[in-house]
């Protein structure tokens, strides 16, 4: 998409919700709500990820790790979509939304990615009890987030080059309220049909490698667990897997209706509510999903607030 197609360009317009002014007020308070929660959740689970040395393992590497994306990716779309919401100006630079589109992508990706490593980690601690320390050695988790962040990004720029390759006509006008993909695709003035096959097969690409993986690990673990005669122990199993599996399926699930389906499938308002559920409602569910049953996120919680009385 290059920016010199309209004489005139200097950007875009997010179209966002202004078509609905009332709504956009509600929005703004409840995204805020929500931000605020976010950044607080994830932050915690990061803070006691370091500070606490009962949870200085290696789930807990990649829970901080998943907190961090969740951080950076709500906060590379919600300040800018808040400012947005209440004002009438609603234009963002190419600069910018290239820089979004981008950030976004990478982040999104390799959060794909980093859930199908961390459900490997969850078959290593089940199904390998003995072993997991040697399975999952600290160099090895850090590889194997690096490689998480290198896939991730990678991918986010070969997309991002298809996407800003298309030819505007000076069309601006994005009928969404960040820089994504499906409406970018909308403005372009020829033929998109081979473009949108293209990202279609990467990003099928990058859904269906981490959920290899994630049916693989889970396939093994519910195995465990068919063997286990104790309910207490088949329950330890569940509170240890059920979480990670929770989080999975609202990543996955939003992910696959935004970009997989047709477009033709939901209305234009309808994905702009499915993309708000994927940039701030699970960002923030993620951490309160993590620590609702979790003893030692608990537990640790309770030694930072209460001045480090061990209650385990």
């Amino acid at each position: 998409m290059d920016p010199k197609n309209g004489s005139s360009f200097t950007g875009f317009i997010l179209l966002g919700f202004s078509d609905r002014p009332q709504l956009e007020r509600v929005l703004f308070v409840v995204l805020l709500i929500f931000y605020l929660l976010t950044l607080l959740g994830n932050t915690t689970i990061i803070a006691l990820s370091r500070l606490d040395p009962h949870l200085q393992t290696p789930m807990y590497f990649f829970l901080s790790n998943l907190s961090f994306l969740d951080l950076c990716y709500t906060t590379s779309i919600v300040p800018q979509l808040l400012v947005h919401l209440r004002r009438e100006d609603k234009s963002i630079s190419f600069g910018g939304c290239v820089a979004q589109l981008f950030v976004s992508l990478g982040l999104g990706s390799t959060e794909c990615i980093l859930l199908g490593v961390m459900a490997f980690d969850r078959y290593a601690a089940v199904c390998r009890p003995l072993h997991y320390t040697v399975i999952m050695h600290p160099r090895l988790c850090a590889l194997m987030a690096s490689a998480s962040w290198f896939i991730g990004f990678a991918n986010c720029s070969l997309q991002s080059g298809l996407i800003f390759l298309v030819p505007l006509c000076g069309r601006n006008k994005i009928d969404h309220f960040f820089c994504e993909i499906p409406p970018l695709l909308k403005l372009a003035c020829v033929d998109t049909t081979v473009n949108e096959s293209e990202l279609f097969f990467v990003g099928l690409i990058i859904l269906l490698i981490p959920m290899a993986l994630i049916t693989f690990s889970y396939g093994r673990i519910v195995r465990v667990v068919l063997r286990i005669k104790s309910i207490a122990g088949q329950r330890k199993v569940f509170g240890t897997c059920g979480s990670h599996l929770t989080v999975v399926s609202l990543f996955y699930g939003t992910a696959i209706c935004a970009y997989l389906l047709p477009s033709n499938n939901h209305s234009q308002n309808q994905g702009k509510f499915i993309s708000l559920f994927y940039t701030i409602i699970t960002p923030m569910a993620n951490p309160f999903i993590y620590t609702l049953r979790n003893k030692d996120v608990t537990s640790a919680m309770k030694n930072a607030l209460y001045g480090g009385c061990d209650s385990r």
